[in-house]
């Protein structure tokens, strides 16, 4: 993949991420937090399953292959983003952004931990400078809410996920991954819904618009392009892009929810293009491994 197709790639799925915060809370006027999120991935998993079906996409040919799928979606769909669809209740869409998107930095941990990747010196400096960033755009603290702590829990599980993508996602297609990890993940969020809350919802054209715009655009386009990037690229690296999502869902919650924007968070800004620009010195887009 040449370098416009990455460049084009990380901006828009960064985008839709950062953005789908914003979204995601206006929707929380017309439903909860969990069924919400549950009927977002159902519908895109149903449509994403069928459009794989149809164009006879090759799927998993043994059940340890289908168990994998149904691993990376209880992470990365249904623990991240109903932590993400609950902690909306508690604190802005821009700090849960924030919070959520500070998975590179985990990403490196867990990787150098699990799967033994080797990371160099200036990269290390380039994830904290990164997460420092992330730090003063929250200006400098962060509120004892709920829904911090959920925002915290949200990026541990995607930094599980990423792994476990870049691990199992080579044996997998791409689009059969994205699909049945959404249809999995949209279960198991369904299920959690009539355990951990009473599901509601109320059905108007804002509500079905939000909800076409969360399963299509913020899941099936940002999930396909974002699987990926990961299976072509170091998880440790290109997840340091992630850094980009905070700003547009700090920015989108600023435009569409009137959320305050402040003068820290373009000094926090500096300091992460600061540190995704030394993640990526010398272009070395691969990680070592003992």
């Amino acid at each position: 993949m040449n370098r416009l197709m990455y460049g084009f790639l990380v901006v828009l799925t960064t985008f839709l991420m950062g953005s789908t915060f914003a979204i995601g809370k206006i929707g929380l006027a017309y439903a909860s937090p969990l069924l919400l999120a549950s009927l977002r991935f159902i519908i895109a998993g149903i449509v994403m399953a069928l459009a794989v079906k149809i164009s006879k996409r090759p799927h998993p040919k043994s059940s340890r292959q289908w168990l994998q799928i149904a691993v990376v979606g209880f992470f990365q769909t249904a623990a991240v983003m109903g932590c993400i669809f609950v902690s909306l209740r508690t604190i802005t869409s821009g700090e849960s952004a924030i919070l959520t998107f500070t998975n590179p930095l985990l990403v490196v941990l867990f990787g150098t931990v699990f799967m033994r990747a080797k990371y160099r010196l200036m990269q290390w400096l380039g994830v904290l400078l990164g997460f420092l960033g992330v730090f003063i755009t929250m200006g400098g603290e962060l509120t004892a809410e709920k829904g911090t702590f959920l925002g915290i829990m949200s990026a541990v599980a995607w930094a599980f996920a990423t792994l476990l993508i870049k691990k199992w996602g080579g044996q997998l297609d791409t689009w059969v991954l994205t699909a049945y990890q959404m249809l999995f993940g949209g279960f198991f969020l369904l299920i959690a819904s009539f355990f951990f809350e009473h599901p509601v919802i109320q059905l108007t054209i804002a509500s079905a618009g939000i909800l076409a715009w969360l399963a299509f655009m913020g899941s099936i386009v940002q999930f396909a392009g974002w699987f990926y990037l990961l299976q072509t690229g170091d998880p440790g690296k290109t997840s340091a892009f992630l850094f980009l999502a905070p700003f547009f869902g700090v920015l989108s919650g600023w435009i569409l929810l009137g959320e305050k924007l402040h003068f820290y968070i373009l000094a926090g800004g500096a300091l992460i293009f600061a540190g995704i620009f030394l993640v990526n010195w010398q272009n070395d887009f691969s990680s070592k491994r003992k």
